[in-house]
């Protein structure tokens, strides 16, 4: 008889601890975009005209945004991996980046880009070609 209650208290005890689902991660609103595209170097919004900044003693053309949200622009140049020179204009938030080349070949090349190093990025276009490039 005690072991037929062992028995169903170990079967209760194990039915009953289901391991419970995590609830999902709570949305945060932010004004701010969460990726940066090839047109943003374009134009600058109202809001980002406000915080606009320009210095002499950094190698970015100028920065906009709040501390901790960042946007910089830069003039690079680099190399493609045939070895054609290229140039062009980014705009980089945190990590990743995105902006237009040129080069002898192309007029325009939209990519994305990623810091390596200092003063350093990684470029893909969106036919896959890498660029390697360096801040003016």
């Amino acid at each position: 008889m005690l072991k037929n209650y062992l028995i169903l208290l170990l079967l209760v005890t194990f039915y009953s601890c289901k391991k419970a689902s995590a609830p999902p991660p709570p949305q945060i609103n932010s004004f701010y975009k969460t990726a940066i595209t090839a047109d943003d170097r374009k134009t600058i919004t109202p809001d980002e005209a406000r915080t606009y900044h320009v210095t002499t003693t950094h190698k970015y053309e100028y920065r906009t945004g709040n501390p901790g949200h960042y946007k910089y622009n830069y003039d690079v140049k680099g190399i493609n991996t045939k070895g054609d020179s290229v140039f062009g204009n980014i705009n980089v938030q945190g990590k990743y980046g995105a902006g237009i080349l040129i080069s002898d070949t192309v007029a325009e090349t939209e990519i994305n880009t990623e810091w390596i190093s200092y003063g350093k990025l990684k470029a893909v276009d969106k036919k896959g070609n890498e660029y390697s490039l360096i801040v003016k």
